[in-house]
């Protein structure tokens, strides 16, 4: 490299990162123009993340209720290959989300790449599930008369989560994967104060084939958000994975006034491989009757 070439390598500033929210596919500022700092384990100054207000989460829920129709009448092999795409996005753009991993939680590089290898398998094998669950959990049941009785698996509709605070990726994945996978919508609040992650997952999603409004991500206070949200009269249900004790339970009596589907916060090791229990938290068993015929002479029926 000649002496003008490092010169002017040297001279050039870097372009920093704009980390913006992720509401009905597009990538608004908070409306209140607010942000706050976020810091690595060190404290180290990362970025400026938007601080969402209450009119951001409204916007969220617009958004994610525009989208449910679309995302829920989609057949479930289909959102199969959407989350499966979603993780290829993830496998390209796996150095930058080590790095935010890394920044955000206090790990070495090798084990911060070992938890983005597991939250992109993790999506992968939630994506395996959209299009059997319903085998798992629906069927014919039997019924004393001469009738049909069919169970199937409906989604809930739209869906706060409030993401696990201490494990930024792999646990913002492990709530966020099935709760889409089932075909409801939903707006998260990320970690507050590793959030970047979760930011970045907007990206991907933007650039995937996942249709705008069915993940809705915003960062601030997470009490200043969930607030609204849990009062909400168009969500559905709230998953509290990342709020404590008070926080969890002010929302949960927030959220009786419609009463919404709660998941309360439990202990997890996001670590470990996950069952189904939150593929199944927010569907609706729908229960079909219908007659049988009969079918000739001999009285058979169908």
């Amino acid at each position: 490299m000649s002496e003008k070439s490092e010169k002017s390598e040297q001279n050039r500033l870097s372009v920093f990162k704009t980390y913006k929210l992720y509401v009905g596919g597009k990538f608004p500022r908070s409306e209140s123009g607010r942000v706050y700092e976020v810091t690595d384990s060190k404290g180290k100054w990362l970025a400026n993340a938007p601080l969402s207000s209450r009119k951001d989460a409204r916007d969220a829920v617009v958004a994610a209720r525009k989208a449910f129709g679309g995302w829920s009448g989609a057949t479930a092999y289909n959102r199969g290959q959407v989350l499966y795409r979603v993780a290829e996005m993830l496998e390209g753009r796996k150095d930058q989300f080590v790095r935010e991993v890394a920044d955000s939680e206090g790990l070495s590089k090798s084990k911060a790449a070992a938890v983005v290898d597991a939250a992109i398998d993790r999506w992968v094998w939630y994506a395996g599930w959209t299009d059997k669950i319903a085998q798992v959990i629906g069927g014919a049941n039997p019924v004393a008369g001469p009738y049909f009785n069919l169970s199937t698996p409906e989604p809930t509709g739209v869906v706060t989560v409030l993401a696990p605070q201490e494990s930024s990726f792999l646990g913002l994945v492990s709530v966020i994967a099935p709760v889409i996978a089932t075909g409801n919508t939903v707006i998260v609040i990320a970690s507050e104060k590793s959030p970047l992650p979760a930011l970045s997952l907007g990206e991907a999603l933007a650039t995937s084939d996942l249709p705008g409004g069915v993940v809705n991500v915003l960062s601030g206070r997470t009490a200043e958000i969930a607030t609204p949200l849990a009062a909400h009269q168009d969500v559905n249900a709230i998953d509290l994975a990342g709020a404590d004790e008070v926080l969890a339970k002010e929302l949960e009596i927030a959220a009786a006034d419609n009463l919404k589907r709660v998941l309360r916060p439990q202990a997890v090791d996001y670590s470990e491989t996950p069952g189904i229990e939150r593929l199944t938290a927010f569907l609706e068993t729908k229960t079909v009757w219908h007659p049988t015929g009969a079918l000739g002479a001999s009285g058979s029926s169908y």
